[in-house]
């Protein structure tokens, strides 16, 4: 992975909310936060997921092969499951493969821009937890103007954002900044031009901030 510019209170983490080991990811990062003194704030990046399936008016064309067969989602529930186990959550998905979260990957950056990080981690972990607890769709704009309220948002800038062309084109060009940055896959956790990649444990995240 290229060098990534970080601050040293701030770790880059690069995810996708359809991603079950980015929810369990964040889960880790947590855990390692609840073991500092000095805060350690999340500087989100958006990733997508399903970019080599997207049509050119941004749907999601999910008849295209992506070489992932039965046996490769089966080993990614069983790897989720163990995860599930290590980190004690609850799940009632194990994958995503039919929900769309540029919506929410959207909605999640308008909000991540215009206002603090207390109110944008709240929102984010509600978009996550609404997929993985729930089994929400993340992908329907009434659902997502509903978290943003109750993360403080007002509903009709949430609107507003996913019906604005060029905030789009702003969430995929941070796409393709991900990639530029050498990020293929997510989770990705980036600090200080080092990175680890996948839901690493608590400890693993220590060593990468703290170098031990």
């Amino acid at each position: 992975m290229s060098e990534t510019e970080t601050d040293p209170d701030h770790i880059t983490v690069y995810s996708d909310y359809v991603c079950p080991f980015c929810y369990l990811g964040r889960e880790s990062l947590r855990r390692y936060q609840e073991t500092r003194e000095d805060d350690l704030v999340i500087d989100w990046h958006p990733f997508d997921l399903r970019s080599h399936k997207r049509r050119p008016d941004g749907s999601i064309d999910f008849s295209v092969d992506d070489g992932k067969d039965d046996e490769y989602f089966e080993q990614a529930k069983a790897g989720v499951k163990r995860l599930q186990e290590r980190y004690d959550v609850e799940m009632t998905l194990d994958v995503a493969t039919d929900i769309d979260s540029l919506s929410a990957q959207v909605a999640s950056y308008y909000v991540k821009q215009h206002y603090d990080n207390h109110t944008w981690l709240a929102f984010d972990v509600s978009i996550f937890d609404a997929l993985w607890q729930n089994g929400a769709n993340i992908d329907d704009e009434a659902l997502l103007i509903e978290l943003a309220e109750d993360a403080g948002v007002e509903g009709g800038e949430i609107r507003s954002a996913l019906d604005d062309d060029a905030l789009f084109a702003e969430v995929h060009e941070q796409f393709a900044e991900a990639q530029r940055h050498g990020v293929t896959g997510v989770p990705t956790f980036a600090y200080d031009g080092y990175a680890a990649r996948g839901a690493v444990p608590p400890e693993q995240i220590e060593r990468l901030v703290e170098g031990f």
